[in-house]
């Protein structure tokens, strides 16, 4: 029986949804709206305030006028409290939260239960004790044409100002968290736009932002398109900085934007992540580890385990098993309470899944399970699995963002650290063994960002998470994204 819908969920999606600019909720400029569609069913879902340009103008400015005003003056501590409260009411909120995410994004409802709501929650209240800890150093200084010269030198570590954030259609709540919650922390204020195909959740975060007790502008909220309101940010004069999430393609089209004021990008991208699982390792843990690395979320995640290299030796053992499990995959609506993996969130997105799946097969590639659409309703696709590709195919090097792994076997450690890394991308890897000191020696040859050793998909507000090469540049979570919403000034002061 589909879970019925909580009545704030139902009169959410039934009230046209506006922009939140300024602590106000108001229509796009233009007057224009969107839908946005249940990729369950092809249907619409709720009508949106679509915003560009002149929207962008209002909401930098109100940015603006918050950075240089209350946000600036309150203390560290005031605003670690309220971060922490954004935290505590996306929990009070769960199932809402969880509802919407699950209608607007095709997810699992119990997926978006224990892991989308809750670790973004988490993510505001780890980067709430961030906002009273944000230092700077002394420096000792050794000035040779001022010999004699005492100084006094000390750095500060200051918001950068206005920043834009972009993020993706994957994890819409969560992301949204990975952004604002840093960004918030360390004293910027922020115009968030979500993906076009997922806006519901951001603006319902906006409503318990305001109720958290963030001052008007501090974070404004622009659903809206890409080519449009998210160009507009990316090139506004307005803006100090741009964090983007999303395509690697997209991401070069940021950077160029961004080059008019020459304001401060970060990025995390695509990837292409290898899988990789030895002979030595315990084959029951490989087989679900390497299912759970590219079936997660319906493939549609930017680390998803989508090269799979097993050791010739258990190739066909882990195929099989990974097959198996696929097999056994129920798809379904996302509040169906048995779906274990609901659609792909628009049809866009099914028919560049399905296109990759007719390449592979043209190239010669060898379909063990799945390969095509899966029903007539909705933006289903077959979790699939292939072998028999080779290093040149678009299935091997291109990101399909899918539910479709390419399982290749390899016989040394040289040869498949080569293999592994011969790639645009490095977001994450997987290494599966039982040798503790080959999976350490592995990982160091490994260029990616995250390299996960017997488990997949482990998050964790403390950790860490971005690219090497077209992956992208900067870190998100952790202390290390601490970099990425800072200026450092040296202050140097002669005794």
């Amino acid at each position: 029986m589909t879970v019925t819908l909580e009545k704030s969920v139902e009169d959410f999606i039934s009230t046209p949804r506006q922009l939140f600019i300024d602590g106000r909720w108001v229509d796009a400029a233009s007057g224009k709206t969107f839908a946005t569609p249940n990729p369950a069913t092809g249907q619409m879902l709720a009508q949106v305030a679509e915003a560009d340009a002149e929207d962008v103008d209002r909401a930098v400015r109100a940015a603006r006028q918050a950075f240089e005003g209350p946000w600036s003056r309150m203390t560290a501590s005031e605003r670690g409290r309220i971060i922490w409260r954004i935290g505590d009411l996306i929990l009070e909120h769960l199932e809402e939260l969880a509802q919407l995410e699950s209608l607007d994004n095709g997810k699992p409802l119990a997926v978006a239960r224990v892991a989308d709501v809750p670790l973004a929650a988490d993510l505001f209240h780890y980067m709430a004790g961030w906002a009273t800890k944000i230092e700077g150093n002394t420096i000792s200084l050794s000035v040779p044409y001022l010999p004699g010269a005492a100084f006094h030198a000390y750095t500060l570590r200051e918001p950068i100002g206005v920043i834009a954030q972009i993020i993706p259609w994957n994890f819409p709540l969560l992301m949204a968290a990975w952004k604002l919650g840093p960004a918030l922390a360390t004293g910027n204020t922020v115009i968030l736009k979500p993906a076009e195909q997922t806006p519901l959740s951001a603006l319902r975060l906006a409503e318990l932002i305001a109720e958290a007790g963030v001052p008007d502008g501090v974070v404004n909220v622009l659903p809206g398109y890409g080519e449009t309101a998210g160009a507009a940010l990316a090139a506004h004069d307005g803006v100090d900085k741009v964090a983007f999430t999303g395509s690697t393609e997209v991401g070069k089209l940021i950077v160029h934007a961004a080059t008019g004021n020459l304001k401060k990008v970060s990025l995390e991208l695509g990837g292409k992540s290898p899988n990789i699982v030895f002979d030595d390792a315990d084959p029951d843990l490989a087989i679900q580890g390497a299912a759970n690395a590219i079936f997660f979320n319906h493939g549609q995640c930017c680390v998803a385990g989508s090269r799979l290299f097993v050791h010739e030796n258990r190739f066909d053992q882990v195929v099989e098993g990974v097959a198996d499990i696929a097999r056994g995959i129920k798809l379904g609506s996302g509040l169906e309470p048995d779906t274990q993996m609901g659609p792909l969130v628009s049809d866009e997105q099914l028919r560049r899944v399905t296109g990759y799946l007719d390449s592979g097969r043209d190239e010669g590639a060898h379909t063990v399970v799945g390969g095509g659409r899966h029903g007539q309703q909705g933006f289903f696709v077959q979790p699939t699995v292939l072998i028999g590709a080779h290093p040149r195919m678009k299935v091997v090097r291109e990101e399909i963002f899918g539910p479709v792994v390419v399982a290749s076997p390899f016989s040394d450690l040289d040869e498949i650290a080569a293999e592994a890394n011969d790639t645009t991308y490095g977001l994450g890897a997987g290494i599966w063994t039982r040798d503790i000191s080959k999976a350490h020696a592995l990982a160091g040859k490994i260029r990616a960002g995250t390299v996960w050793i017997n488990c997949y998909n482990v998050f964790d507000a403390a950790l860490p998470f971005g690219g090497y090469k077209q992956s992208g540049w900067g870190r998100e979570m952790g202390h290390e994204v601490l970099a990425a919403y800072t200026e450092v000034k040296a202050v140097c002061t002669q005794l």
